[in-house]
């Protein structure tokens, strides 16, 4: 089931007009929300954070604001039978709600890491200050990791700085402190990113260039759905690097959640 349109619809299709900008161009944003506690009030679950992101890239693109009570009220709905929301807006104010469960290897992940394979530079996300559903390049990018046995991919630019995962924010552990790549790079302002730069004690935003990277003992990406996932492995051409998945630094970013 699915909420379409100030309505609750039990079907695994949506219908769109052929024409429809969003079928055609991707020409939506979106969110993706945790729901802790079945409760959209959690402050675990960030909705005013979420609603906040969606509103900045509709007021960006010029788009018309959906009715906030009919996505609201759709998403109340939904959590009460799924953890994971993600909410998509048209650009002429509809919305689109769907639920999810949340990933089955999703502890293990956590507990002991994965591994990530390098993305080709042409790999990059289009306007990475805002989710569109032009997801395009992420995707082709996670999916070709895939197919080397990794089960994510970092995106890099034509410096091949490391920007991001396919689908969260990148955390590194060097000399005491936390790096993430800043926004000037190009990346998503994740929710989780925001508050862990309030939250944690200190933390360096600076380009992920190749000495930095190979100079840290532990990465990480966060996303809102994940919480956490740290990488032991990064594969690149030039060779593989390794990282300690089970170091202590990562309770620091936990005790958030």
């Amino acid at each position: 089931m699915y909420w379409y349109k100030g309505k609750l619809i039990e079907s695994q299709t949506l219908e769109l007009d052929i024409h429809d900008p969003g079928l055609i161009f991707g020409a939506t944003v979106f969110t993706t929300v945790r729901v802790y506690g079945s409760s959209l009030d959690s402050s675990l679950t960030n909705w005013v954070a979420h609603c906040d992101r969606l509103l900045f890239s509709l007021q960006s693109f010029g788009w018309r604001e959906p009715n906030w009570h009919l996505v609201r009220q759709g998403a109340e709905i939904l959590a009460g039978s799924f953890p994971v929301l993600r909410i998509t807006l048209f650009a002429d104010g509809r919305e689109w709600i769907t639920g999810r469960l949340l990933p089955p290897d999703l502890i293990a992940k956590q507990k002991h890491g994965i591994t990530t394979t390098l993305a080709l530079s042409n790999f990059y996300r289009s306007l990475p200050s805002h989710k569109t559903g032009n997801y395009l390049s992420a995707w082709l990018a996670k999916t070709h990791a895939q197919q080397l046995n990794s089960q994510e991919a970092i995106l890099i630019d034509a410096a091949e700085n490391w920007l991001e995962t396919t689908t969260g924010n990148l955390w590194g552990w060097q000399n005491g402190s936390w790096w993430t790549p800043p926004l000037t790079e190009g990346i998503l302002p994740g929710i989780v990113r925001s508050q862990l730069i309030k939250y944690l004690p200190t933390v360096h935003e600076s380009p992920w260039n190749a000495e930095l990277v190979r100079g840290f003992e532990a990465i990480a990406y966060t996303n809102s759905v994940v919480e956490i996932i740290p990488i032991h492995t990064v594969v690149q051409p030039t060779g593989s690097l390794q990282y300690n998945p089970y170091h202590p630094s990562f309770l620091q970013i936990r005790e958030l959640f």
